[in-house]
């Protein structure tokens, strides 16, 4: 994605890797799971004219809060629909919205390099003030330096073709210094922010004390082909060989059981040509147990959890028909969506009692890839009696 002639890393893959080729090249997809069948809903349009609305909370007395991501801004929702900023810092990108006890927490994230990212805080009609400093955390542990991403078991004489500062970068590479904050969930405990760039759940203190929950593993080898290879101008000795991409945190949640619920993108292509390679996985806070709860998603950058019974509700960016967007539902027990609900350019989605807030017209780009202020805040109601028993 760009915020004007910047990429912005919305898939923490670097400039200089083959993650990077693979993502621009254009490939047929291959066969996937039947798709989910569709649920009747209405949509009552709460904000509109949104820039990016990428980040989404609703607090107790039902007033949302919303991320600008690119233009920096922070606004707040009011259930009579009215709107007014809490935060501005048009050089920076927020994200990462959640809110406890009437205070409101959000990331500042410096758009370019992604070479600083700051927890925030704002109470009431107080001034931001910084909680912790989450890049400070990552330049210092760089969490998944421990994982290994790109080809896999490539014979040396194959890696050597590789130029490791040229535009493909190694044929394998280990966790690089990058942050990207993309959601947060704030407890108890502490905050819990999903971080794109660092591929790791993180926990903010209120005392600014930065640790890390979990590592997300790489995801499950690609096998790149002759013409796949051909196309991404990779040498021809990479062609049947496996390709590990990054696992993305994109939302983080807190789940009935008491695990943290994340959303992950594949890493790579973040549309379906190399399948619906999304997931939904939980962490345990505690030990870092990471568990996969369910696949088969294409683009997901939001969940929300029911309360009462586990049901996941999954925003996707580009899943459905034509990638243009839905929210999926997992039940409680089950590994694959079960219904979908036709929302165009979904990004975040919070659940409310039994009401349903998503961000929609999320991503929606002029013919140069500048994102429209189109984006609105929704309230979606389902006709369907077996997914309300789920809500709440």
């Amino acid at each position: 994605m760009k915020q004007g002639s910047t990429e912005v890393k919305y898939l923490p893959v670097t400039a200089v890797t083959a993650a990077a080729v693979l993502a621009t090249v254009a490939i047929a997809a291959p066969a996937s799971a039947a798709p989910a069948p569709p649920v009747r809903i209405s949509q009552s349009t709460l904000a509109s004219g949104l820039v990016t609305p990428f980040s989404l909370d609703v607090d107790a007395s039902g007033a949302s809060y919303v991320t600008q991501s690119f233009i920096g801004e922070l606004t707040k929702v009011n259930p009579d629909r009215s709107t007014s900023t809490v935060a501005s810092a048009p050089n920076f990108e927020l994200s990462a919205v959640s809110s406890r006890d009437g205070t409101v927490y959000y990331a500042q994230v410096e758009p370019a390099l992604h070479s600083s990212a700051v927890l925030m805080s704002v109470t009431g009609q107080g001034a931001p003030v910084e909680v912790a400093d989450l890049w400070e955390h990552e330049n210092t542990i760089n969490p998944d330096q421990v994982n290994t991403y790109g080809f896999v078991d490539l014979p040396q004489s194959c890696a050597d073709q590789f130029d490791p500062t040229g535009p493909l970068g190694p044929a394998t590479y280990t966790g690089i210094v990058d942050t990207h904050p993309y959601a947060s969930a704030a407890t108890s405990a502490g905050v819990y922010v999903a971080d794109a760039g660092a591929n790791a759940i993180l926990k903010a203190g209120y005392d600014g004390a930065v640790s890390t929950v979990a590592v997300l593993p790489p995801t499950a080898p690609v096998v790149v082909s002759a013409e796949l290879a051909a196309k991404a101008g990779f040498p021809a000795c990479v062609a049947g060989a496996s390709y590990r991409f990054e696992g993305v945190p994109t939302d983080v949640e807190v789940g009935p059981d008491g695990w943290l619920y994340v959303t992950s993108l594949p890493g790579g292509p973040e549309d379906a040509s190399l399948g619906m390679r999304g997931s939904v996985v939980k962490v345990n806070p505690t030990s870092g147990q990471v568990a996969t709860v369910a696949t088969g998603f294409v683009g997901p950058t939001g969940l929300a959890v029911s309360q009462r019974t586990g049901a996941i509700f999954v925003a996707e960016m580009f899943g459905g028909a034509n990638g243009a967007g839905q929210v999926s539902v997992v039940l409680p027990w089950g590994g694959k969506p079960v219904a979908a609900l036709p929302v165009v350019s979904p990004a975040a989605i919070e659940l409310v009692g039994t009401s349903i807030y998503v961000t929609r017209d999320a991503f929606l780009t002029d013919e140069a890839g500048n994102p429209q202020p189109v984006g609105k805040l929704t309230k979606v109601t389902v006709s369907s009696p077996l997914l309300k028993k789920h809500l709440g």
